[in-house]
């Protein structure tokens, strides 16, 4: 584990893309219940975006947390996304918005979010980066960091570039660590090449490594010292060389009280759990699933002219594959009815795979989902 960063007092981290919801309102108490025993707890990082939850992560960060504590009590991180500028003008002004809607006067870490190499060049056309230093000079952002979704020789051409970049937050976890769409690993290791501290996201994919189909999680149910299937996942991640941070994003008081159980006091995995970990792996990578974390970038901002609710249906195809789950029909026709958009209404327009960090061909895979639910 990486030891920078000492204003990070321990190695877990609090994501706020996935919050506890009623209906489509966060659950405010419950965020602040979470808020108060993560805090107890001895923790103290916050992750958040204006695009998470349609601003409405950053809003409760404002209520759960910023408004009851006082500034030294947590480190808050926020993230500079693409489509809220377009110009070099447009930035101070939306960075304004985002300390407001989060109650604060500077924030901890900011994060040139989600880089890749088409939007890189945005980033430099409209010096984003140079606007972030600027801030951080007038005390408005402690370190400027970056998140990442792309290949590893994308990730070496931005820390060149910016060599002044101080934190890198990658995708990393079990599955993806030699997938060669994601290359966890490559990336990884180019974060080690230009020493920058790593903060991990998605450790657990989006919540698809915590359901394992059942001939993997028999492996984990067989061994000694029982964990829940994200312990395992998220001190994989921990469990990494130049690793300063794991997120997880956590959507009720169960998940949070279970990952403090086994962060608090952060053990290295053992050999048998690395082991087990390997067996999980090749089993969850033969099950031919599509490796959607349900981010659901791709049907916000008007991403789709059809509003197919993308992530839901695949989770249908997944979970029907896996589980051989047949309810999985009835569930589809009722995502359909809400949304309004079938698989098969797909115009290929492409807006979808523009924006999703896990470059998935999503034109193609939602044909394999009309097939399989609209026969």
């Amino acid at each position: 584990m990486d030891n920078s960063f000492s204003e990070i007092k321990t190695f877990f981290g609090f994501g706020c893309m996935r919050l506890p919801m009623i209906g489509s309102e966060v659950d405010i108490e419950q965020f602040k219940e979470m808020t108060d025993y993560f805090l107890d707890n001895g923790f103290n990082y916050f992750d958040t975006a204006q695009c998470y939850i349609d601003g409405k992560s950053e809003t409760a960060i404002k209520a759960a947390l910023t408004s009851r504590y006082p500034r030294e009590k947590y480190l808050l991180t926020d993230k500079l996304t693409e489509i809220y500028f377009e110009k070099q003008e447009d930035i101070r002004p939306f960075f304004q918005t985002q300390l407001d809607a989060c109650g604060v006067e500077y924030f901890d870490f900011y994060l040139m979010h989600a880089q890749n190499a088409k939007n890189f060049e945005k980033y430099k056309k409209c010096k984003a980066y140079e606007t972030a230093f600027e801030l951080k000079k007038e005390g408005k952002i402690k370190h400027v960091g970056l998140s990442f979704h792309d290949k590893a020789e994308v990730l070496d051409n931005i820390l060149s570039t910016y060599p002044e970049i101080e934190i890198v937050q990658i995708q990393f976890n079990y599955v993806d660590y030699e997938d060669p769409g994601v290359q966890s690993r490559k990336v990884w290791e180019v974060c080690r090449k230009h020493n920058k501290p790593v903060i991990v996201m998605e450790p657990v994919k989006g919540g698809s490594l915590i359901k394992l189909p059942d001939e993997a999680q028999k492996v984990f149910d067989s061994m000694e010292n029982k964990l829940s299937n994200a312990g395992y996942a998220i001190r994989f991640a921990a469990n990494q060389e130049g690793i300063r941070l794991v997120l997880s994003g956590m959507s009720d008081m169960a998940q949070m009280k279970d990952n403090v159980s086994f962060m608090k006091d952060f053990k290295p995995l053992t050999e048998d759990e690395k082991i087990a970990i390997a067996k999980v792996t090749a089993i969850y990578k033969g099950m031919d699933i599509i490796p959607c974390t349900s981010c659901h970038y791709c049907v916000e901002e008007n991403h789709c002219p059809m509003n197919i609710s993308i992530p839901e249906l695949f989770a249908c195809l997944n979970t029907k594959k896996v589980f051989n789950d047949w309810n999985q029909n009835d569930y589809y026709n009722e995502i359909v009815n809400k949304s309004g958009g079938s698989a098969s209404s797909c115009v290929e327009c492409g807006g979808c795979e523009n924006v999703c960090p896990q470059h998935l061909e999503i034109r193609s895979l939602l044909k394999d989902v009309a097939a399989e639910f609209e026969k």
